[in-house]
């Protein structure tokens, strides 16, 4: 096995975070005359907006995976599942600690809206499915492979049965995990669709990363796989409802974002790893290794976590283009340098999850 460090993981994640920090500063702040989806500078940003989320799952179910099988090989895949779960808990601990409403309940008001799903949530339950499917796998790597990549073919297709779905019958807690009815952003499907596609690219990378010319072939891969979703996926499910005559096929079809969103994750995965080499500068590393704190640090200034109040309400959208350009540039400056210098996160609150969790 190859132990070389996968560099171009963190440069995407840096990518992908501080896509994310401008993507959410703009949209909260940018005046709502300006939001003209006929206008091509706002229709193009909007397009790329789109991408970040899909980017971000698919690079936590590589990496997390690619680690996972590199634990194995090392005999401490136990350890590496243990963190794991640590890990999901804790992203889905911070996923609802930052959207609690604290001085509204000292207030004596209360709602639910705190138990909507975001990110860390959706992520952090889906890491710990992909823990559970490699246990239930035996540790079998080609089956856990196959598995992934079924589930992802499935949960993509499958979006037209549970795109409106909702399980009223159950607690708001669990049904915000299935349903967008009460306002979760992100439900895990069709979102764990995008981990399990990461998932099954680390089972490729950790089998043929130290093969001659991998890299190469790898490029090129992701190249013409993403340009074939993007272009021909829509066609070639209309060639399947055709073949079968199942309808499913047909409807995923003519509301294919899953996987053109999918086809755009290849591309900078192409382009990120073959150019890995002229870009892992320490500054672009350091920000993909703090994703959390820097999306904690994030959301709080923008939406006021705790408190109530953020940039959300005490300037809200009354940005012109060029005031949200050049504000969303000092504000990814602010937030990373209060992630790099002040906020310690990760290691703070992981040394005694791990405590509480060994007794």
């Amino acid at each position: 096995m190859n132990s070389k460090r996968l560099y171009f993981i963190d440069i995407i994640r840096a990518f992908a975070i501080l896509m994310m920090l401008q993507g959410h500063f703009i949209n909260t702040l940018l005046a709502d005359s300006y939001k003209d989806i006929n206008a091509i500078p706002y229709a193009v940003w909007s397009y790329f907006r789109g991408i970040t989320a899909p980017t971000f799952f698919t690079i936590s179910g590589l990496i997390f995976t690619y680690l996972l099988l590199r634990a194995k090989e090392k005999g401490e895949d136990k350890q590496r599942m243990r963190k794991g779960i640590i890990r999901g808990l804790f992203l889905i601990g911070i996923g609802y600690l930052l959207r609690i409403p604290f001085l509204s309940w000292f207030s004596g008001y209360f709602n639910s809206y705190f138990l909507v799903i975001d990110v860390l949530q959706c992520i952090g339950l889906s890491l710990i499915i992909v823990i559970v499917l490699y246990y239930l796998c035996a540790k079998r790597v080609l089956l856990f492979s196959f598995i992934l990549l079924a589930l992802g073919f499935l949960i993509f297709i499958s979006e037209p049965l549970y795109r409106t779905i909702s399980f009223d019958a159950l607690p708001a807690l669990l049904n915000n995990y299935v349903s967008k009815g009460n306002g979760s952003i992100f439900t895990i499907t069709p979102w764990f669709g995008y981990i399990a596609f990461g998932a099954y690219i680390a089972t490729l990378f950790h089998k043929y990363s130290n093969r001659p010319q991998f890299k190469k072939i790898t490029v090129l891969s992701f190249f013409i796989l993403g340009w074939v979703l993007i272009i021909c996926s829509s066609d070639i499910l209309i060639l399947l409802y055709r073949i079968s005559n199942i309808q499913l096929f047909l409807d995923a079809a003519n509301y294919n974002y899953l996987f053109t969103r999918l086809g755009n994750v290849f591309l900078y995965f192409s382009f990120f790893y073959a150019f890995e080499n002229y870009l892992k500068f320490p500054l672009i590393l350091k920000i993909g290794q703090k994703t959390l704190s820097i999306y904690v640090i994030h959301f709080t200034i923008i939406y006021g976590s705790f408190v109530g109040i953020g940039l959300n309400r005490i300037i809200g959208k009354t940005l012109t283009p060029w005031q949200a350009i050049f504000g969303a540039l000092f504000f990814i400056a602010i937030v990373c340098f209060i992630s790099f210098h002040y906020v310690k996160t990760n290691a703070f609150l992981y040394k005694h999850l791990r405590s509480i969790f060994k007794k």
